[in-house]
C-alpha cells in the first residue's frame, strides 16, 4: 500500500498515530488478515493486563455478542446508516475491530434509499447454532427479520421477516436442549402502543418463522416499567431473561429466572449506576470465556457520543448473576472502570475500531456509513487512486439543508477529545459553480460544517450551522474565508464532556487558522453525532464537479 509522504511527515512530527501494519490477524470462517490499528484518541487495554470502560468509546449502541471458540463477535444497531448491522471482532472482549456489515442494504428500498432518521435497524440478537451465524433485527414499522451465514466477514442471507408487525423489538432467539426454538422480544410504545412487556413466540426449527400468537411472560408496569431488549439463555436448570428497565439513561439491568421457559419468572436488579457515573447501565450480552469466566457488555448513553460500550466482570451467587463490582454484597452490582482483563488463556495485542482513513483502497475503510442505502454514483471508489472521490450529487428539490441528504459519508465519534482533519480539493467541470460544495461535516439534529466553494470571485471556506434540523430549518452562514485555490485542509476540534466543536482551515496543511463560532455536537435520532464528509450541489444547476479527499485523520486534540 502505498503511503503519502505528508503521512510520513505528519506521523514523524507527532508521534502519537500508529498503524502497526507489520501484526496480521488472522481470523476464522474465512476472515481476511486484516492490519492492526491502535487509536490516537481512546484505547481500552492498559498494556498492564488491566482495561478501561469504555472498551468501546463510540456509537454501538444495543450490544449484543458471543463467543464461538477463541473468537467474539459483538453486533449493534445501525439505524438507518448503511451498510447497517456492523459485525466487531475480539478475541478477548477488550481490543476490538469491525469486520464486516451484515446488511448490505436495507428493505424496502423505496423507503431506506432515503435518511429514514431513528427508523430501520433496532437493537439485534447475534447467534451461532448448527454450524451458522444468526442476526435476528427488528424494524420497529415491519416486525422481526433474520439473515445468516456460515462465513461471519462474508456474504449474509437476504432478511428473513419471521415475525411481521408494528411496535415489535429486541428480538432474541433460543433454541432450547429438547430441540423446541423460541423467540423472546419486547414491545415500542411508539408503534404498539403497548411497552413494558416480554412475549414469548415459538419458532420452527429453522427459526424463519414464529409459529404461535405468543405468550407474555414479564409485565414490567408495576415494578419495572419500560422493560425492554430481552436476551433470553439457560443454566442450571433455570431460564434467564436478562433485560434493561427504567429507560435508557436512567435505568438498570434486571435478571429474570424460571425452571419454566414461560414463567412465572423471579426478578432481581443485578446492577444499576449506584455510586459511579455511568448512567443506565444496561441492555447487552452475557458471554462466558474459555475459562469459564463470565462477563457482561452494556451500554451507557452519553448524549452527543452516542451509547458506548463497557465491560462488566460477572459472577454467578445463588443462580443469580452479580454484574460489576458488589461492594457491599448485596447482589446489586455497580460498573467498573477500571478491571483485570479477562482470562481467555492467551494475551493478544492492542487493536482498536478504525478511524482515519487514507483512502488508498478502492473503498472507504469500514467506519464510514452512508445516511440511506448507497448508490454507486455517489462516489469513483477506483483502486489505487490514493483518494476518495466523491462527486457534487445534487439533493433533493424540497431540501432545505442536509437532514434527508443521503449522500454524506460519516463515522462515529471516538472519544471525548479528538481532532478530525481532511484534506480537499474541489474540481468544478465546465465552469459551473454554483451550489457545489465539499467539506468537513458535524452531523446531527444540529449540525455544522467547514465547505470549500466557489463563486465569481474565486474559491472561499465557509462555516454553516443549522439548528433544529429535522424541523426543517434551513442552514446559516457563520463565517466566510477567501482562499487561494481549489485545495484546502478542513478540522474540527471536539472536547468533552460537552463534545463543544471548533473549526479551522489551512492553505497549506501546518498553519490552521479558525473559523466561525463555537458548536455543541448534537445527537441525531436515537443515535450520536457523526463526523464525515460530503460533497452536493443544488437540483437546479448543470450536472458535474466532484471532490477528492485525500485523507481523513483523527487525531489526539493536543497533536500540534
Amino acid at each position: 500500500m502505498a503511503v503519502k509522504r505528508d503521512m510520513i511527515m505528519n506521523y514523524l512530527t507527532t508521534g502519537r498515530y500508529v498503524v502497526i501494519a507489520f501484526f496480521l490477524l488472522l481470523l476464522p470462517f474465512g476472515l481476511t488478515a486484516q492490519a492492526r490499528k491502535v487509536s490516537d484518541v481512546w484505547v481500552a487495554d492498559n498494556g498492564n493486563g488491566t482495561y478501561k470502560n469504555p472498551v468501546l468509546n463510540a456509537d454501538y449502541s444495543d450490544p449484543d455478542a458471543i463467543r464461538v471458540g477463541d473468537d467474539y463477535y459483538l453486533v449493534s444497531s445501525s439505524f438507518n446508516c448503511m451498510p447497517g448491522l456492523p459485525v466487531l471482532h475480539s478475541k478477548d472482549l477488550v481490543n476490538w475491530a469491525v469486520i464486516n456489515y451484515a446488511l448490505k442494504k436495507q428493505e424496502p428500498a423505496t423507503l431506506y434509499d432515503i435518511p429514514q432518521h431513528g427508523k430501520g435497524v433496532w437493537a439485534p440478537c447475534i447467534r451461532y447454532h448448527n454450524n451458522e451465524f444468526y442476526i435476528y433485527y427488528p424494524d420497529p414499522d415491519y416486525g422481526i427479520y433474520m439473515i445468516k451465514t456460515k462465513d461471519v466477514a462474508g456474504e449474509w442471507s437476504k432478511p428473513i421477516l419471521v415475525l411481521p408487525g408494528k411496535g415489535i423489538i429486541d428480538p432474541a432467539p433460543f433454541w432450547d436442549d429438547n430441540g423446541k426454538a423460541y423467540l423472546a422480544v419486547a414491545w415500542a410504545a411508539s408503534r404498539a402502543f403497548v411497552n413494558s412487556l416480554i412475549t414469548l413466540f415459538t419458532m420452527n426449527i429453522e427459526g424463519t418463522k414464529v409459529t404461535d400468537e405468543g405468550r407474555n411472560v414479564y409485565d414490567g408496569h408495576d415494578a419495572n416499567p419500560t422493560i425492554e431488549g430481552p436476551k433470553l439463555y439457560k443454566r442450571n436448570g433455570y431460564y434467564y431473561i436478562f433485560s434493561p428497565a427504567g429507560g435508557v439513561s436512567a435505568g438498570w439491568q434486571l435478571a429474570l429466572r424460571s425452571k419454566e421457559i414461560y414463567g412465572p419468572y423471579e426478578a432481581r436488579v443485578v446492577m444499576d449506576q449506584g455510586k459511579t457515573n455511568i448512567n443506565g447501565p444496561h441492555q447487552g450480552a452475557w458471554v462466558e470465556t474459555q475459562t469459564g469466566e463470565s462477563w457482561f457488555l452494556h451500554f451507557q448513553d452519553k448524549g452527543p457520543y452516542g451509547r458506548v460500550v463497557h465491560l462488566e466482570p460477572m459472577k454467578w451467587v445463588n443462580n443469580w448473576p452479580v454484574i460489576g463490582n458488589d461492594p457491599d454484597g448485596d447482589g446489586k452490582g455497580e460498573p467498573v472502570a477500571v478491571y483485570k482483563k479477562p482470562d481467555v488463556g492467551k494475551t493478544y495485542s492492542i487493536n482498536t475500531p478504525a478511524e482515519s482513513d487514507e483512502f488508498n483502497d478502492s473503498q472507504p475503510g469500514l467506519q464510514w456509513q452512508w445516511q440511506a442505502n448507497p448508490k454507486v454514483q455517489w462516489a469513483a471508489e477506483i483502486p489505487a487512486s490514493g483518494h476518495l472521490r466523491l462527486f457534487a450529487f445534487p439533493y433533493e428539490k424540497d431540501s432545505p439543508n442536509l437532514w434527508n441528504v443521503p449522500n454524506l459519508l460519516l463515522q462515529k465519534l471516538p472519544a471525548p477529545d479528538f481532532t478530525a482533519t481532511t484534506k480537499v480539493n474541489l474540481k468544478i467541470e465546465w465552469e459551473v459553480w454554483q451550489s457545489k460544495k465539499a467539506g468537513l461535516l458535524m452531523m446531527g439534529n444540529d449540525y455544522a460544517y467547514l465547505s470549500i466553494s466557489k463563486d465569481d470571485k474565486g474559491y472561499k471556506v465557509s462555516q454553516v450551522i443549522c439548528k433544529k434540523a429535522a424541523d426543517g430549518t434551513t442552514e446559516d452562514v457563520v463565517e466566510e474565508k477567501r482562499i487561494n485555490g481549489a485545495e484546502v485542509y478542513l478540522r474540527v476540534a471536539v472536547k468533552g464532556p460537552g463534545a463543544v466543536c471548533h473549526f479551522s482551515y489551512s492553505e497549506d496543511g501546518k498553519s490552521f487558522k479558525p473559523i466561525g463560532s463555537e458548536f455543541y455536537a448534537q445527537p441525531d435520532k436515537w443515535i450520536g453525532a457523526k463526523v464525515g464528509m460530503f460533497c452536493v450541489s443544488s437540483p437546479d444547476v448543470r450536472i458535474g464537479g466532484y471532490a477528492d479527499f485525500d485523507w481523513f485523520r483523527v487525531q489526539n486534540i493536543n497533536h500540534d
